[in-house]
């Protein structure tokens, strides 16, 4: 690898996250570097299923490869809870707008990004680790690859790769343990899905399914105690205990492979430090229960690259810039934050008052529509105020 060893803005990282924000940036007069600890097709082979948001949709639309990835649309979102009442159906033509969300790929996208990207002649590098400078005040990285050590040096450095607390920058990173796996996988419904998704809140942790596809994508949460139970179980009884948690409303024939991932809350104390800033999953990883953990990353590159293409000349200190960045993304943040934990803690506790609370929030959704499209709107497009 051979990239350029002084930048204005480098990038670390290479998936969905990093090369939006290559694409982003690609037309602003900034000379850049995009560099990945991983092998080239690494982002194309990645096997997550996204949500994108309403939102999200435009950002790819204005971006140019909207269109260039299959996305499944979602037209509806039924949301209800495991022994108690009430429930609620939230649909796209009530909010006026084509859908609430789509499902895709995360390889794909990336592909598609990727191939955007290097039209417009930034191609991304790839080493097998990087390390940057542990003086945040410097934008030095250390770049080891297949044929040696190069150290680039940037004006500006930006995370979006990795989970936020990992390595030796754990300490500066708070961490919620929901003591939850999550199983993920595709399943087969006996009947087509017609777009919609469903929400069913459970005892063990929220049961989501997205339609990908002809298929759902399946995330199915567990106490931690149980995992190996359901990654042991045979297809059948799998597909049992999922249809007991939805009290029959689905019914499915198939699953795919399941995989399990601990689900925790990580939140960088400071997404800026020095020439450095931290987005997306490098910044805050969230409970899946919204959906919202791209989408909020998404939002963070749109004020980013905002910041950026004002800042024509970033010969200067950072400070100011990257001080503006975080100012008008904590309100956004910290709702996301305080919303998936909330959400993750309530549908848990236990007893009938609790559950009659939760179903009278449920009904009181149903009969309120403005409630619902203030509900949507927010993770549709977040909370965008700048203060």
């Amino acid at each position: 690898m051979n990239p350029a060893s002084r930048v204005d803005i480098l990038i670390v990282g290479a998936g969905p996250a990093g090369l939006t924000l290559a694409l982003a940036l690609a037309d602003s007069g900034h000379t850049m570097a995009v560099v990945d600890a991983g092998e080239p097709e690494r982002a194309a082979c990645d096997p997550r299923v996204l949500a994108l948001s309403h939102g999200s949709r435009l950002m790819f639309g204005r971006l140019g490869i909207w269109g260039r990835f299959p996305a499944t649309p979602i037209t509806e979102i039924h949301v209800s809870q495991q022994a108690g009442f009430g429930r609620t159906l939230i649909r796209a033509d009530e909010l006026h707008v084509p859908a609430l969300g789509y499902v895709a790929s995360a390889g794909r996208i990336a592909e598609a990004l990727r191939i955007a990207l290097e039209a417009k002649g930034v191609r991304p590098s790839y080493a097998t680790r990087s390390v940057p400078d542990a003086d945040t005040a410097s934008g030095q990285v250390r770049v080891v690859g297949p044929a040696g050590e190069t150290t680039l040096e940037a004006r500006l450095v930006v995370h979006a790769e990795g989970g936020a607390g990992t390595g030796t920058e754990a300490g500066q990173v708070s961490v919620r343990d929901y003591r939850q796996h999550a199983i993920v996988t595709d399943i087969e419904p006996a009947r087509r899905h017609g777009g919609r998704a469903w929400e069913r809140f459970t005892p063990g942790g929220p049961v989501a399914l997205l339609p990908f596809g002809e298929r759902y994508s399946l995330v199915y949460t567990c106490a931690s105690t149980e995992v190996d139970a359901c990654l042991g179980s045979s297809e059948s009884a799998f597909i049992e205990r999922v249809e007991a948690h939805l009290a029959g409303r689905l019914r499915f024939v198939g699953t795919g492979a399941r995989q399990a991932f601990p689900l925790a809350m990580r939140r960088r104390r400071q997404p800026v430090s020095g020439r450095h800033v931290w987005l997306g999953n490098a910044a805050q990883t969230l409970h899946p229960v919204a959906g919202q953990g791209f989408n909020l990353a998404l939002r963070d590159i749109a004020v980013l690259t905002e910041c950026l293409v004002r800042e024509r000349e970033l010969d200067g200190p950072m400070p100011g810039l990257l001080r503006d960045f975080a100012r008008a993304r904590r309100v956004d943040r910290l709702g996301a934050q305080v919303a998936t934990d909330g959400l993750a803690r309530l549908f848990i506790l236990p007893g009938r008052l609790a559950a009659s609370m939760r179903g009278f929030g449920l009904l009181a959704l149903d009969l309120c529509p403005s409630m619902r499209g203030m509900l949507a709107g927010r993770a549709m497009f977040g909370l965008c105020a700048r203060t």
